[in-house]
């Protein structure tokens, strides 16, 4: 693990009160949403952890963030992953918000095998052991916020069959977690993040419209964060297109 600075002193204050820092890890910073959004929690005070595969454009964020900052070289798929989630909030002395931006995807025609493992091994079993583990700390800790990025895809199967299931798989788990938080009486937020097209190397196939930037689609986030949104569409017009396509026949979806 490397830091800007050290993470001791959590707290500011200037007139004898003190002030809690927001504190925040982002699971998938290396590009894209993630690190979008870990641009924009810098701005906003935030200090940072910032995970993923790649080292070198974590360091390269790191860098450039006026925040203090962690990086934490880390993959979802490896079963070593849970313990360096769990090692960075402790070295941060516990975490108000947890992004999980980490995913994958692909659209192939000939659905080979070991494409369709890969988005499963990220999407669901990475996924879910990054949000178990940040279930974990929340719990212990009383409160706090998890964030998960699905995608519109999990509203129904397309043209990337493992993708889609997977996202309807990271939806229906952060409802269930939503669901557990509700019954035990605990004040922890779960929000689903559901974007439509990004520009991003996620954004893959033709026909795309409504392609959002990803400093936009961070912003909308962001701003669901802060409203401590349930779930929210990036951008916001794919609801329409959502409910479209949960109400379209499926012999005409067939045909898109």
């Amino acid at each position: 693990m490397q830091e800007v600075n050290k993470l001791a002193d959590m707290t500011v204050g200037s007139t004898g009160d003190s002030k809690k820092i927001k504190k925040a890890i982002i699971i998938g910073a290396t590009s894209g949403i993630g690190m979008e959004l870990a641009r924009l929690l810098a701005e906003k005070g935030y200090v940072l952890g910032i995970c993923g595969r790649r080292v070198h454009p974590l360091e390269q964020l790191q860098n450039e963030l006026p925040t203090k900052t962690l990086i934490q070289a880390l993959d979802v798929t490896d079963p070593e992953a849970l313990d360096q989630l769990r090692e960075l909030i402790e070295h941060m002395q516990g975490v108000d918000l947890i992004v999980i931006s980490a995913g994958t995807g692909h659209i192939d025609p000939e659905i080979p095998w070991q494409k369709e493992k890969e988005t499963i091994d990220t999407n669901v079993l990475g996924f879910t052991a990054m949000a178990n583990v940040a279930w974990q700390h929340f719990k212990q800790q009383g409160s706090e916020h998890l964030v998960g990025i699905s995608s519109i895809a999990a509203i129904r199967g397309g043209e990337a069959p493992a993708y889609n299931a997977s996202k309807a798989f990271v939806s229906n788990y952060l409802q269930g977690l939503r669901y557990h938080a509700g019954k035990s009486g605990l004040p922890i937020t779960i929000t689903d993040i559901q974007p439509g097209f990004v520009d991003t190397a996620m954004a893959q196939g033709e026909g795309l419209f409504w392609v959002a930037s990803p400093s936009k689609a961070a912003r909308q986030i962001y701003a669901a964060i802060r409203r401590k949104r349930k779930h929210a569409y990036i951008t916001k017009r794919w609801r329409l297109i959502a409910w479209i396509m949960r109400w379209m026949p499926e012999v005409v979806y067939n045909r898109l």
